[in-house]
C-alpha cells in the first residue's frame, strides 16, 4: 500500500495531528513567547491559546514555520513535503499543481517554501574532521541573467590551462567522502572565492581531494594534505598505498552529485532564475545528505524537511 494512501496524507485533521506530533513531541510550545506546556485548545480545531499572562496569543502548528499564513490544507502540505523529499531529481511545480489540485502559483510558492525548509542554516561544523576526506569541485549551470563586467586581467587558468566558461553560473561543492555535501552559488569561481569557501567549511585535519584546477592551490596551507587527480591525462582515480591502508584519490563523489543536480534541473525544472539557484542547490544538498546510505528512507527524509520548516519564513514578494 502506498504511503500516500495513509490518513494523514488524505485528511487535513489527521495531517494536523501528524504535524503537531513532529513539532511538539514533548508538549505544545508557544511560537510567540516560547513557553512550553502552557497553552489550551480553543473552540476552533487546531487553534491554541498561550496561557501566559504576558502573551495570551493564539497559534497553530503552522505559526513560526514556512507554512505560516498559508490557506493550503495541511494534508496537501504534507504530500508536497513527501513528494519533494522522496523524488531523487525533484518535482516540478506543474506536477505539484496537478497532483495536489491547487493553483500553479500556489504550487510554485509551496515548492520554494519547502526548499527553504530543506536549507541548512546556522553555524555548521567543519567538514572532514581528523582523517576525513573532502572532495572539492566546481561546475557551471545556466547562463547568467545580467552579464558581469569582464576584468581586463583574468585570473589564473583552471583545468587544462583554460579559464571558466564565460557567462555561466558558477557552483562550488564540497563533498565529505561517504557523508554530506555543501553547495555554493558564487558570482565568480575565482581563486579567492574558492579558497574562502574551503577555509571556512573544511576542517584543518581533513584531506582535500581536487582535480588539477589551480583554484585550490591556496588552500594547501589550511588542510592536512591536498591530493589532485589529473583529468586532462585521463586520470580519474589514483590509489595511494599508506601504512593504514590504500586511499582512493578522486573527485567522483562531487561529480556524481553534479550529475544528479544537472539531470534534475534539465529534465524536471528546465528553467531556474539565478536568484533562486541557491535554493535549488539546497534542495539537492538536502536529499543527498539524507540519502538511504546514511539511514534515511522517504518518510524519515520528510520528517527532517518538516523539522527544518520551523523558525523560517519566505514571503511571496521576497526576492530570494
Amino acid at each position: 500500500m502506498s504511503k500516500l494512501s495513509e490518513p494523514h496524507f488524505q485528511n487535513a485533521e489527521a495531517a494536523r495531528e501528524w504535524f503537531e506530533a513532529q513539532r511538539w513531541p514533548e508538549g505544545r510550545v508557544c511560537p510567540r513567547c516560547g513557553t512550553v506546556g502552557r497553552s489550551y485548545a480553543t473552540k476552533k480545531p487546531g487553534v491554541y491559546r498561550c496561557a501566559e499572562a504576558k502573551c495570551r496569543k493564539d497559534f497553530t502548528v503552522m505559526v513560526g514555520t514556512v507554512m505560516e499564513r498559508s490557506h493550503i490544507p495541511l494534508h496537501k502540505w504534507l504530500t508536497g513535503f513527501y513528494l519533494m523529499a522522496s523524488s531523487k531529481k525533484g518535482v516540478s511545480a506543474h506536477q505539484l499543481h496537478r497532483t495536489l489540485e491547487i493553483g500553479y502559483e500556489a504550487a510554485w510558492f509551496m515548492a520554494h517554501r519547502i526548499r527553504e525548509a530543506m536549507r541548512e542554516g546556522g553555524l555548521l561544523p567543519p567538514m572532514g574532521g581528523e582523517g576525513g576526506i573532502v572532495e572539492a569541485d566546481e561546475t557551471y549551470y545556466g547562463k547568467v541573467e545580467v552579464q558581469r563586467p569582464r576584468r581586463k586581467r583574468l585570473g589564473p587558468p583552471t583545468k587544462g590551462g583554460k579559464s571558466g566558461p564565460a557567462g555561466k553560473r558558477a557552483i562550488v561543492s564540497l563533498v565529505e567522502r561517504g557523508g554530506s555535501v555543501r553547495s555554493f552559488h558564487v558570482a565568480v569561481a575565482d581563486k579567492a572565492t574558492v579558497q574562502k569557501i574551503v577555509t571556512e567549511n573544511v576542517s584543518r585535519e581533513a584531506e582535500l581531494h581536487t582535480d588539477e584546477s589551480r583554484l585550490y592551490g591556496g588552500a594547501v596551507s589550511h588542510v592536512a594534505s591536498h591530493e589532485r587527480v589529473k583529468h586532462s591525462a585521463d586520470e580519474y582515480v589514483r590509489y595511494d598505498r599508506r601504512p593504514g591502508g590504500t586511499v582512493r584519490i578522486h573527485t567522483n563523489s562531487a561529480e556524481g552529485f553534479f550529475s544528479i543536480f544537472k539531470r534534475g534541473m534539465k529534465g524536471i525544472y528546465q528553467h531556474c532564475k539565478e536568484k533562486h539557484l541557491h535554493r535549488y542547490l539546497a534542495e539537492y544538498d538536502f536529499r543527498y545528505n539524507h540519502r538511504v546510505k546514511l539511514g534515511f528512507d522517504d518518510l524519515a527524509r520528510t520528517r527532517m524537511a518538516v523539522k527544518g520548516a520551523e523558525g523560517k519564513r519566505l514571503t511571496y514578494r521576497q526576492p530570494h
